[in-house]
């Protein structure tokens, strides 16, 4: 996720690699292009461009401006909701790991440094391998010194997160029978395990359910035919002038449509995407230091 100063004005005129203006160019050149073709031909046959048909087309374009603004307000406000639904369900990620931390931190023996050693690369890995499977990266785990062996034993193809799961559940069930934990503690942790689950099938939801093809494909045709259509109203009044103004809504409508493509799918590597990378490390550096640097 690309940070930046909300204060400083100057930041909107930076280009950075994914600015609408980069990827917008090669359509807005072709436009300016266009428009300067039809404003010469125009030029060139004053009994066309002062028909009364091109002098009345801007009232449908006016009519139509409206509708294509609510169109893309729609668009935008959907996009952002997925946005923000993936930053709420990482959140909430980032509150159960730390919750279920702070409980093994009080209900473990500060001498039982296996047990917190294996919950704390665990609950770290969970985290790591979900922000990989949302990016549908196969499961590559980075393993250290701080890591658990047993992490060797995952299965590269198999669903990352549930095989992490199921292990801290074993694990959990296991203390249980030990008599390590009472039953009501056990359900109580389960809680916190199962709700990992419940935020990895939502945030899947969010990755495996697009906006709908024909909605999407008929806004991009709605922005094309309007913008096209353009310059045979503008020519009459603006002349060549009016080969910026097209160019220029082009572009606003155009960069609307392309940073909510960009945003409606948050879990991907874009500037404007969720930082789940960085998160999911915070959260493992967090559950470490719970577990392990408070028991010293």
């Amino acid at each position: 996720m690309k940070s930046y100063n909300t204060k400083n004005w100057f930041t909107v005129f930076t280009l950075y690699r994914q600015d609408t203006l980069n990827l917008l160019w090669p359509i807005l050149l072709l436009l300016a292009v266009y428009t300067l073709g039809v404003d010469y031909w125009l030029m060139q046959n004053p009994q066309v461009e002062n028909s009364v048909i091109l002098k009345n087309i801007g009232i449908i374009h006016s009519l139509l401006g409206l509708v294509i603004s609510l169109l893309l307000v729609f668009r935008t406000n959907t996009a952002y909701d997925r946005w923000w639904e993936g930053r709420k369900h990482w959140g909430a990620l980032v509150n159960n790991c730390r919750n279920m931390a702070l409980r093994l931190n009080a209900l473990l023996k500060p001498e039982n440094k296996t047990d917190r050693e294996f919950f704390s690369s665990f609950i770290g890995v969970y985290c790591k391998t979900l922000d990989q499977h949302l990016k549908s990266v196969a499961l590559g785990l980075e393993l250290d010194e701080t890591e658990h062996p047993e992490l060797r034993s995952l299965k590269p193809m198999k669903h990352g997160p549930n095989q992490i799961a199921a292990k801290i559940h074993e694990r959990m069930y296991e203390l249980g029978r030990e008599g390590e934990i009472s039953q009501e503690e056990m359900l109580s942790l389960s809680g916190n395990v199962n709700a990992l689950t419940d935020i990895c099938g939502a945030c899947e939801r969010i990755r495996n359910t697009p906006i709908p093809f024909s909605y999407a494909a008929f806004i991009k045709k709605f922005i094309i035919f309007y913008v096209i259509s353009l310059p045979w109203s503008l020519a009459a009044n603006l002349g060549f002038w009016s080969v910026f103004v097209v160019v220029f809504i082009m572009y606003a409508f155009g960069s609307l449509e392309v940073i909510a493509e960009e945003i409606e799918e948050p879990f991907g590597d874009d500037p404007n995407d969720l930082p789940t990378g960085k998160m999911a490390k915070n959260i493992a550096v967090n559950v470490e230091e719970i577990l392990l640097h408070d028991s010293e």
